[in-house]
């Protein structure tokens, strides 16, 4: 695509770090995660 083309295009471009690959599938913050499904298992999720 030229430049003209991409100033005028409605969809964004996103450019994705490839070092991000290397955490997916990992838990980042366990202890955060158990909190949120604990709180998310007692009070349920909001009704649409």
């Amino acid at each position: 695509m030229t430049v003209e083309q991409l100033n005028t295009s409605k969809v964004p471009i996103i450019v994705f770090d490839k070092k991000l690959e290397q955490l997916r599938g990992k838990t980042l913050f366990p202890e955060k995660l158990a909190k949120a499904n604990e709180i998310l298992a007692k009070a349920g999720l909001p009704k649409q």
